[in-house]
């Protein structure tokens, strides 16, 4: 399974930005998860194939997962971003249902390159 994400940039806080991660085939569970310089890789958000989510608390109120099977992407967005957002963000996925463990990294099989996302 390949998994390639995109949609990281440099933006100002306050501001927004949507990533993408575009798997080989379609996935039953997905997440994203990030690491900051110096901090331990943190889960952010994740979606299972008939769409239910699960959000991390630093990130529940201003941030949306979502999915498009067709296109096999997983995307999301986030706002009001500020400097602890600043982060490498990493699409990962696995071909069973996770349910509760959406969150738990060590879960996931499959992993992508990370997208880079700056925020100052």
């Amino acid at each position: 399974v390949q998994l390639v994400e995109s949609g990281g940039a440099s933006v100002q806080a306050g501001g927004s930005l949507t990533l993408s991660c575009v798997a080989s085939r379609n996935m039953k569970s997905m997440g994203w998860f990030r690491r900051a310089p110096g901090r331990e890789r943190e889960a952010v958000a994740g979606i299972d194939y008939f769409g239910s989510t699960l959000y991390a608390l630093s990130v529940k109120d201003r941030s949306l997962i979502s999915q498009d099977k067709d296109k096999k992407t997983m995307y999301l967005r986030m706002d009001s971003l500020t400097p602890d957002d600043t982060a490498m963000y990493y699409c990962a996925a696995a071909d069973f249902a996770l349910a509760a463990g959406l969150l738990s990294a060590e879960k996931y099989p499959y992993w992508g390159q990370g997208t880079q996302v700056t925020v100052s």
